[in-house]
This record gives structure tokens, sequence and C-alpha cells, in this order.
């Protein structure tokens, strides 16, 4: 992953683009290239994958590249995510339904 990431950053850093790259113009970006990927599936359940495949790959990189500019460990911020869904989304309340954390019965 890690050799993946300077790559990343090295293909924006050789066009000189890390100065637009603010927090506020990556966060727009994550949410333009989610809508694309959604468009994907907007009539039904059938989808081009290589459509797919590129708005996925996009969406990925913009959020490496949130990670960069808000200086922010990929790893650690998924690792503590994982931690605080583990407790709000016990297997044994959880397992096999979709309620939302704060609809599950104790």
């Amino acid at each position: 992953m890690e050799k993946l990431i300077k790559e990343i950053l090295a293909f924006r850093d050789e066009r000189e683009w890390k100065q637009f790259h603010t927090p506020v113009n990556i966060a727009k970006s994550i949410s333009i290239e989610s809508a694309e990927l959604l468009e994907c599936f907007q009539w039904n359940n059938e989808f081009d994958e290589q459509q797919v495949k590129e708005e996925l790959a996009d969406v990925l990189i913009y959020c490496i590249l949130m990670a960069d500019a808000t200086d922010l460990d990929i790893n650690t911020i998924i690792k503590e995510k994982l931690n605080i869904n583990r407790e709000k989304y016990p297997v044994e309340k959880c397992k096999g339904n979709c309620k939302k954390y704060n609809e599950l019965e104790d």
C-alpha cells in the first residue's frame, strides 16, 4: 500500500497539483467522484465493470490525497474507525441485521 500511495503522490507532484489539493477541494472531488460512481447504478443493478473500476479508483485516489492533505495516516484512521464500529455494532446484536447502531435492541 505504501508503494501505491507514493506513486499517487508522485503523479500529483510531477504535475505540480498539490497547490490545488486543499482539503475542501479534495472533499468536493471525493463527493463528485462518488456521485459518478453512483451514476453507474442509476437505473438498475447492471453496470459497466470498466466504468465502475475507473470511478472507484478516482474515489480511492482522492481519499489518499485527502489523508495526505490533512496529515492523517490511513492505517491509523481506519483501525480507529473499525474499533469505534466494533463498539457500535457488536456481532451478537447486529449479525445479519442492517439496522443503524442506535436502532439495535439491547
